[in-house]
């Protein structure tokens, strides 16, 4: 490659972007049928591809750490002493991450000794030397140290957001200094919790970067110490010997005995075959089909076909929670494709296309709004399309008895149930047109829920969809009324020509999306879960929405009055037990507390801005330690429950009904499961007396009761019949609580001993474990240590050794 502009080199950390990728799925945690955690594994894949697809590098290597100490462990025996053990879920996966790396004839690059960072970091000076650009791919901020002009951290996207280019002058105003190799100096006097290098004490990243501002280096800082004031200078002349040492950890070394062979580092075809192989086994069956194409694309070239493609493109950007990555060039648009949208005028054509349509079997609409809340939005205008490339657009006037007129000739049309209604999220529409007396009826085909069922992890929005699966992008909203905020323009506002090929694009996507979506349900046997339970779940759930529920405001002011009470007097108790007042609500005034004037943990965590952590993980290990941990925890309980629920609910009751309307998300738990937000009222709580009272402020309407009905157990019960476990079935037969049997076992006691605590534990363990979730995972949902989950995991898979098996 003659032209040097052209060389672009990608060096990968290996294990910072597993490690990544595997805590990115870990609420939902991608399992195999044969039970492999393949989360890591896919993520890392979904980076590789974001790399390979958006970046275009010409060169590229993925770094990996060694098992082997390195001299940095030489130095200072402590070094990373802190971090836990890798999960084993990541152990297994990085066999498979190395195979596909080799598939993708990528080069894996290590040196016994060094770390990772010491490899890329020599790597990316040889090259700079050699005229390359260098993208160092990490989120680890100690990269920061090594940019310069031609060499730069690329940290990947991440929840939606895009990826994160970094160059010199990004450093400088991130880290407040003149070059980037200060940063050296900063990560030296503020120390890293996460590689247990110590730094100053007590010094954190603000004061950190102050000082390197005004002295430049730690050097210069020593000989100037007479120029600092009280405890900072005592700390800095004190720990002089620690903090140089933090700095020779903090370096990252640049001669590195590794070969720079510009051949073998050059971006080749990956090995389909290969590839194919390791899709089929880890299940990754959409992603793996795409990027097979892909690959196939580059091997044998052809050229765009007009109008919207079928499903040509990759889907993969990680942390955008699997969004697409597809080649842009790939990708039509409203532009380059010929298309019919018409626009009706008159209720006289409205009449005539309504006559003709209510003979078909199918049609998609789509409704556009003056606000995104079905309840009191209007409706501005109706897409109908029911033939690819082709659709019409009903505009309503401003004037309700206007647009009333019209709805009624389209009425006949919409409440055929003879007629299949599509969609995308059809539930918004059904409810906005409810509004008008609209009762559409089904059968409906909602491909928002068609996707979820194919790809329950991944995202589902249309134009997503249309990118992946018909490589088009549709027009954005925001090109019509600009972006999100107060200066956001109304739909209304918005000519109709204009907005005719915005709202009909959409009603035709969505028309070709259902083509591509019912043979794929077919094929993967889903067409009676969709038909016979998805979509006829979506009336229902329209339903609740509209009707909502009734809240007790006077209940509420009671259990205001009696909260702020109880809070008055554990902030007395806490302010007595730890001999001063302070603000219980700030981590690091609270730390302080406990940690310095209390000493209740001599080896207490810091978090990375040099605060002692104070999250309820680390308070419930110290209960035992003093009394005011209880104080704080009840504490932070009850302000919780103030703020959240008791003190929000009553300004979420709607104006017009008089009561409280949450949305139902059939798209998001990849379980299956129902969620609730806007606002979330499956999150009212429940295991405390406290969270039972504001439960009893929900009430139903006059003349009518609550009604709760649920499977007991159901998973449990599946789970019993599949792993046919003796001990679980056994459970199940004699009439115990399955739970509360669970808990007998696990804790080794009597079952008229297990308390509710052990019961709430073992439930947990029982509906985690049985979807594969880690001992990380558990330690978070029950707030224990890693070490105490995997004892009850294991204690789980002793007392039920067929679920282990199965």
């Amino acid at each position: 490659m003659s032209d040097n502009s052209q060389k672009k080199l990608f060096l990968l950390d290996a294990y910072a972007l597993i490690f990544r990728s595997y805590y990115a799925f870990i609420k939902n945690p991608r399992i195999t049928s044969k039970g492999l955690n393949t989360s890591a594994i896919f993520g890392f894949l979904l980076t590789l591809e974001e790399v390979l697809q958006k970046k275009k590098p010409s060169h590229i290597a993925v770094v990996f750490d060694t098992p082997a100490p390195t001299f940095r462990h030489e130095m200072f025996r402590e070094y990373k002493a802190n971090r836990d053990e890798t999960p084993e879920d990541i152990k297994k996966a990085v066999p498979y991450i190395k195979s596909l790396i080799e598939a993708y004839n990528i080069p894996v690059i290590d040196c016994p000794g060094y770390e990772a960072d010491d490899v890329i970091g020599t790597l990316a000076k040889k090259a700079s030397e050699k005229g390359f650009t260098t993208y160092m791919m990490t989120p680890d901020k100690d990269f920061a140290q090594l940019v310069t002009d031609n060499t730069f951290m690329f940290k990947p996207s991440r929840s939606g957001n895009e990826s994160v280019q970094w160059g010199v002058e990004d450093i400088k105003r991130e880290f407040s200094v003149q070059r980037p190799e200060q940063v050296i100096d900063i990560l030296a006097l503020m120390g890293d919790s996460s590689d247990n290098i110590p730094g100053a004490p007590g010094v954190g990243p603000k004061t950190a970067m102050k000082l390197i501002a005004e002295y430049g280096s730690v050097e210069e800082l020593f000989r100037n110490t007479g120029k600092l004031k009280g405890k900072l200078k005592e700390i800095i002349e004190n720990n002089r010997e620690q903090i140089e040492l933090s700095k020779k950890l903090a370096t990252i070394v640049l001669d590195v005995p590794v070969e720079f062979n510009e051949k073998k580092l050059e971006t080749e075809i990956p090995d389909s075959q290969k590839l194919k192989a390791l899709f089929d086994e880890l299940e990754f069956r959409t992603a793996g089909t795409r990027i097979l194409i892909e690959i196939e694309k580059q091997e044998k070239p052809k050229e765009k076909e007009p109008g919207i493609l079928p499903a040509e493109s990759i889907q993969g950007s990680l942390f955008a929670e699997t969004s697409e990555i597809a080649a842009t060039s790939t990708r039509s648009s409203i532009n380059d494709v010929s298309h019919n949208y018409m626009l009706i005028s008159g209720e006289e054509e409205l009449g005539e296309i309504i006559n003709q349509s209510v003979k078909l079997k199918e049609f998609c609409f789509d409704t556009e709004t003056t606000s995104i809340d079905p309840l009191n939005s209007e409706i501005v205008a109706l897409a109908l399309s029911w033939q690819k490339g082709a659709g019409y657009l009903i505009h309503f006037p401003d004037s309700r008895e206007e647009t009333e007129k019209l709805l009624q000739i389209i009425r006949p049309l919409l409440e055929n149930p003879g007629i299949l209604k599509i969609g995308q999220n059809i539930k918004f529409d059904i409810q906005v047109l409810a509004n008008y007396g609209i009762e559409v009826r089904g059968p409906f085909f909602d491909t928002m829920i068609a996707h979820y069922l194919l790809e329950p992890d991944m995202r589902h929005n249309m134009n997503l969809l249309s990118e992946t699966y018909l490589s088009y992008t549709p027009v954005h909203i925001e090109s019509l009324i600009g972006d999100k905020g107060k200066n956001q323009k109304s739909m209304r506002s918005v000519p109709a020509d204009q907005l005719k090929e915005y709202a009909v694009e959409d009603a035709d996507v969505t028309y070709q999306l259902k083509n591509i979506f019912e043979p794929r349900l077919k094929a993967e046997g889903l067409s009676d879960l969709a038909s016979g339970i998805e979509m006829p779940l979506i009336r229902v759930l329209a339903d609740m929405e509209r009707n909502g529920v009734i809240l007790d405001r006077e209940e509420l002011k009671l259990i205001t009055g009696s909260l702020r009470d109880d809070i008055i007097a554990l902030e007395k108790e806490i302010y007595s037990l730890a001999g001063t007042e302070f603000n219980i609500s700030s981590p690091k005034q609270l730390g302080d507390i406990l940690f310095v004037n209390l000493k209740l943990d001599d080896n207490a965590r810091v978090t990375r801005t040099r605060q002692f952590n104070t999250s309820e993980e680390i308070l419930q290990r110290l209960k035992h330690k003093h009394p005011i941990i209880e104080k704080v925890l009840e504490y932070r309980g009850l302000k919780k429950l103030l703020s959240t629920y008791v003190e929000t609910l009553p300004q979420l009751v709607d104006k017009k009904t008089g009561r409280i309307h949450t949305s139902f998300n059939q798209a998001v738990a990849s379980t299956g499961r129902l969620s609730s937000n806007n606002p979330n009222l499956q999150n009212i709580p429940i295991r405390e007396e406290r969270g039972r009272e504001i439960r009893k402020a929900f009430i139903p309407e006059e003349g009518h009761i609550f009604f709760s009905v649920d499977y007991s157990q159901i998973e449990l019960r599946l789970m019993a019949h599949l792993s046919r476990d003796r001990g679980m079935i056994s459970d199940f037969l004699s009439g115990n609580d399955i739970h509360a049997a669970t808990a007998s076992k696990i804790f080794r006691i009597e079952i008229k001993d297990v308390t509710r605590e052990m019961r709430s534990r073992a439930k947990t363990a029982n509906f985690g474990i049985i979807y594969g979730i880690s001992s990380f995972g558990l330690s978070e949902r029950l707030t224990i240590g890693r070490k105490e989950a995997k004892e009850l995991i294991d204690g789980y898979f002793t007392s039920y050794p067929g679920v282990k098996a199965y």
